[in-house]
């Protein structure tokens, strides 16, 4: 089964993240990366830029509305993920303890990732899907 680790900060805590050196980060989440790469669990993982770089869709009007920056209530933004292929809900909660990004205000959110094997396999929009995953090796 696939989870995906969302990582999570309060203003105040991505503010301190920012006095620790990028050097000693990167060994640090490099660390982290190497024992989920070694347990063979690591499907993905990425950072996300600064909020304030991106936009908002927002489509409760029509056309939808697009605004810069980070969505209104910034209390904690989403700034990075890793997706692991793990056996349990449980595990996936082992490894998200394991986080080196620790302290007040940083939270993890773990949500299972759903199968394209979960959907009705003889709709033709799925269908389609998987023949794009098959042919990118997605599948």
């Amino acid at each position: 089964m696939k989870y995906m680790l969302v990582m999570r900060a309060t203003d105040e805590a991505s503010a301190k993240m920012a006095d620790i050196d990028f050097h000693e980060m990167i060994e640090t989440m490099g660390r982290y990366n190497d024992e989920l790469i070694r347990a063979g669990v690591l499907v993905a993982a990425e950072g996300l830029d600064d909020a304030a770089e991106g936009v908002v869709v927002d489509h409760s009007s029509e056309p939808p509305v697009v605004s810069d920056g980070p969505y209104g209530e910034t209390k904690e933004l989403f700034g990075g993920f890793y997706i692991l292929d793990v056996a349990s809900k449980e595990e996936a909660v082992e490894w998200a303890k394991r986080l080196p990004i620790t302290g007040p205000g940083f939270r993890t959110e773990i949500r299972r990732v759903a199968s394209i094997d979960e959907f009705p396999q003889d709709n033709e929009w799925i269908q389609k899907e998987r023949a794009w995953r098959e042919a990118t090796g997605q599948l």
